[in-house]
């Protein structure tokens, strides 16, 4: 029976010398013999079909310990179907979130071949935490700068109660498209679990949002248009459609419109389209 050497092996099955003395030490692959004397290391050709099983669970991006764990005998089939689903699902995702890149950077090339400088906006996909307690005004209202009207009321019923906002206010268009009067409008503010409610101003949950669309605008609301442009551009170019209401947080801002330090977050809930 023939025994190779570590380098002669390493040539024999293209992996490094290195490598091999790695899987050793992990116990995927152990030599077929190691001289008592010189502590070298030698491998028979049967072993190649080993490596070659290891190399291809390393090609699928599985760890060490995971292919271990496949090479165990005492591993059920089951086990097995389990562990190599578990990294299906990883690399899916991955590949979900490599395109969202790709499709990010085109998107960002096309801008500057254009316009020969970078985009004014950045959008980013993410996911929205629930709020628990928030007051919420929801009414038809003349036009969109409007709500202004709602929020105070909100602030005003805050200051009945001796309340402070534990968070920014925010306003929520219902309509699916954008109209030129008699817009669906909900008021909201973060507040405390103290802080009670009215018939009027109601006490709700803001529901999670799976995954937004959002892009910061800085500025005042005068020029909001602008980002509404950018992030609906975004996302018909990225392949996605609007599945829901979409928000307008204030993390900084004010009753004036035109206040250059004003800084308001867009936040779209969108969905991949199905071709």
């Amino acid at each position: 029976m023939a025994f190779y050497k570590i380098s002669a092996f390493s040539r024999l099955g293209q992996v490094s010398v290195k490598a091999l003395r790695l899987y050793d030490q992990r116990g995927l692959l152990t030599p077929a013999r190691v001289d008592p004397e010189t502590s070298y290391r030698y491998y028979k050709v049967e072993q190649l079909h080993r490596l070659h099983r290891i190399l291809a669970l390393k090609a699928m991006g599985l760890s060490l310990e995971q292919i271990g764990q496949l090479l165990n005998d005492n591993l059920s089939p089951e086990q097995m179907q389990a562990m190599l689903k578990v990294k299906q699902a990883e690399l899916k995702q991955q590949l979900v979130e490599g395109q969202r890149r790709l499709q990010t950077i085109t998107a960002h090339l096309k801008h500057v071949k254009e316009e020969h400088t970078m985009p004014n906006y950045d959008v980013i996909l993410k996911a929205v935490e629930p709020v628990s307690h928030v007051l919420s005004i929801r009414e038809t209202i003349p036009a969109y700068t409007a709500v202004g009207t709602l929020l105070t009321e909100l602030v005003d019923h805050l200051a009945q109660q001796q309340a402070q906002p534990q968070g920014p206010a925010a306003s929520i268009w219902h309509d699916i498209e954008y109209k030129e009067q008699d817009v669906d409008a909900e008021a909201i503010i973060v507040v405390s679990n103290a802080v009670t409610g009215t018939d009027r101003i109601q006490i709700k949950t803001l529901p999670a949002l799976e995954q937004v669309a959002a892009v910061i605008h800085r500025g005042p609301y005068s020029t909001l248009n602008q980002a509404y442009g950018a992030i609906i551009h975004w996302i018909e170019e990225s392949g996605f459609q609007v599945t829901g209401p979409n928000r307008e947080i204030y993390l900084q801002g004010g009753a004036e419109q035109d206040n250059v330090n004003y800084v308001t977050e867009l936040q779209f809930p969108v969905a991949k389209v199905v071709a």
